[in-house]
């Protein structure tokens, strides 16, 4: 996939773990364990303003192309 989510690293990098940053954001762990994993498909604007705003990032700390 061109397209990788780096939520782990900027996680990582701040030092907030699932449950924490699930709260913060409202959504569910188990949906946030699958962009954390870059398993996702798609994510909502919202959920990512979300969470730039909880982790204090903007969307291109979390959303990254790679060229295959």
């Amino acid at each position: 996939m061109a397209i990788m989510i780096n939520l782990d690293v900027v996680m990582a990098q701040r030092k907030i773990g699932l449950t924490e940053l699930a709260a913060k954001v409202d959504i569910t762990m188990a949906n946030l364990s699958v962009l954390k994993n870059n398993k996702a498909k798609a994510i909502r604007l919202s959920t990512l303003e979300a969470i730039c705003k909880a982790l204090q990032c903007q969307p291109g700390d979390i959303i990254e192309y790679i060229e295959d």
